[in-house]
């Protein structure tokens, strides 16, 4: 146990420790998918991506109701894109066709704190290795960046999306009761999580899931 010149328990010391990096709006390849910084330009594909579900049950746990216009997928990109306390990314095929959303958020440099949220994925992307890759991709850019820990914060009932942070590597942390309604229901929000000692054993066993997915044709984690 570590302790102050008044034999205080205290966390470990960081004596070099200086505020990071705040992620800059810029593309993030990788070689299934690429993240680019999202804009009001891709707001036609998201929406045909979108509405090939054949209903809104991916949205049950999201803020907003699926954008079922132009004008209403434009204000929702709109409202992310002018949000300062996020770094929002289209998820798109090699090929720049967009499929989904994902943002870095609640972003704190100072602390080296960053979260992956606003998950949105269209049926184009799920179950798929591109959600995958997607996550991972912002995973390496949060710890080179020099964060510490990378958060992933969802709705308990969301079983789908801690299952999907869990394959990734993150840790459950806890529970956190009534912290916000949504939709005229309680949220109680799972916090998990991924620091950067973890991070190197958890990019080997997904760069190998990758590997395997390259030969096979099939994506192992299948994250959503």
């Amino acid at each position: 146990m570590n302790t102050n010149n008044y034999n205080q328990p205290v966390g470990n010391a960081l004596p070099d420790w200086q505020p990071v990096t705040r992620q800059p709006r810029q593309p993030l390849p990788g070689q299934h998918c690429c993240l680019l910084p999202l804009s009001p330009d891709h707001a036609e594909s998201l929406l045909q991506a979108f509405m090939l579900a054949p209903d809104d049950r991916d949205w049950t746990w999201l803020e907003a109701e699926r954008p079922a216009s132009l004008a209403q997928m434009q204000r929702w990109i709109a409202e992310k894109v002018s949000d300062a306390g996020l770094v929002p990314f289209a998820v798109c095929h090699p090929q720049q066709q967009p499929l989904g959303v994902v943002c870095f958020a609640s972003i704190e440099p100072k602390h080296g704190a960053i979260e992956i949220g606003h998950v949105c994925w269209s049926p184009l992307m799920q179950r798929s290795v591109l959600g995958t890759e997607a996550l991972f991709l912002l995973l390496q850019q949060a710890f080179l960046l020099g964060y510490r820990q990378v958060a992933w914060r969802c709705d308990s009932t969301n079983l789908a999306s801690r299952r999907a942070a869990e394959r990734l590597g993150s840790r459950f942390e806890g529970r956190f009761w009534q912290v916000m309604t949504r939709k005229q229901r309680n949220r109680d929000t799972d916090w998990l999580s991924m620091i950067d000692s973890e991070w190197p054993a958890a990019q080997r066993t997904l760069n190998a899931c990758f590997a395997a997915a390259q030969v096979s044709g099939c994506n192992p984690t299948a994250a959503k």
